[in-house]
C-alpha cells in the first residue's frame, strides 16, 4: 500500500495483474478487493485504468462519493500522472510532446490494438529524457489524455518502442518497462504517491543511469 486514507487507496499494482477479471479467467485485482476493504462495507473500486502489463500507482476510491470525486479528477485532467519507461533507441532531443490521435483497430490475425489515425480520439503526451544507455533511453512521460495504450503507441510511433512491449515492440527480459511512477491528486489534503521500480525492470532502468535510492 502506497497511500491509505478513509476515502482513497493508492496501491502498487504489479505488472501482469489485470485490474478487472477477463473472460479467460485468472487472477485480477478484483480478487483482492475484499482484503483491501479492510472491514468497510463498500469494496474499493479502481478510479482509472492501468494496463495489465503496467506496474505502479493505481488509485481506488473507498466510498461512492470518493469515487465520484476521483472520477472527476481523472476526467478533467486534474489527476497528475507521471510514468517512467525504458525505450529502445530514443529521441535526439531532451524533451518534447507527441500529439497523435488514436483509435482501436482489430484483425483476425493480430487481434485488437491501438493505432495512430487522423480520425482517432485526441491524445497528447509530454516527455522528458532522464537518462541514456547503450541503445536505450529512460523517459519520463506525462499523459494529458488517458487513451488505451497511449504511451506505448505514442513512443512506438516515434520509432522508439518500449523495451519488452509485446504489442508494439518486441518482448524482452523483464517484460514491459513501463511504470506508473507517481500520482498527485487535488484532494483535501492533497494526495501524492510514488511507486518503486520493480525488481524485474531494474536492470533496464539501471542501464540508462537509474540507481536505487539508499
Amino acid at each position: 500500500m502506497l497511500v491509505q486514507t478513509d476515502l482513497v487507496l493508492v496501491v502498487d499494482k504489479p505488472a501482469g495483474l489485470p485490474v478487472h477479471a477477463g473472460p479467460r479467467g485468472g487472477a485480477s485485482l478484483e480478487d483482492f478487493l475484499p482484503w483491501l476493504a479492510q472491514g468497510k462495507r463498500h469494496l474499493p473500486q479502481p478510479a482509472h485504468r492501468l494496463d495489465t502489463d503496467t506496474a505502479g500507482c493505481l488509485v481506488l476510491g473507498r466510498t461512492k462519493p470518493a469515487m465520484a470525486e476521483l472520477g472527476g479528477f481523472f476526467a478533467e485532467g486534474r489527476a497528475k500522472k507521471t510514468y517512467w519507461a525504458v525505450v529502445v533507441g530514443g529521441p535526439a532531443a531532451q524533451s518534447g510532446r507527441i500529439d497523435l490521435p488514436l483509435r482501436k483497430t482489430s484483425s483476425k490475425a493480430a487481434g485488437w490494438r491501438m493505432e495512430t489515425h487522423p480520425e482517432g480520439q485526441p491524445a497528447l503526451t509530454r516527455w522528458r529524457v532522464k537518462g541514456r544507455g547503450e541503445g536505450l533511453t529512460w523517459l519520463e512521460l506525462r499523459p494529458e489524455t488517458g487513451r488505451t495504450h497511449q504511451l506505448r503507441v505514442h513512443c512506438a510511433a516515434q520509432g522508439w518502442p518500449m523495451l519488452g512491449d509485446p504489442f508494439y515492440g518486441q518482448e524482452a527480459k523483464g517484460g514491459l518497462h513501463l511504470l506508473a511512477r507517481a500520482i498527485a491528486l487535488p484532494t483535501r489534503p492533497p494526495i501524492e504517491a510514488e511507486a518503486p521500480v520493480p525488481p524485474a525492470m531494474q536492470a533496464g532502468f539501471a542501464a540508462c543511469g537509474w540507481r536505487e535510492a539508499a
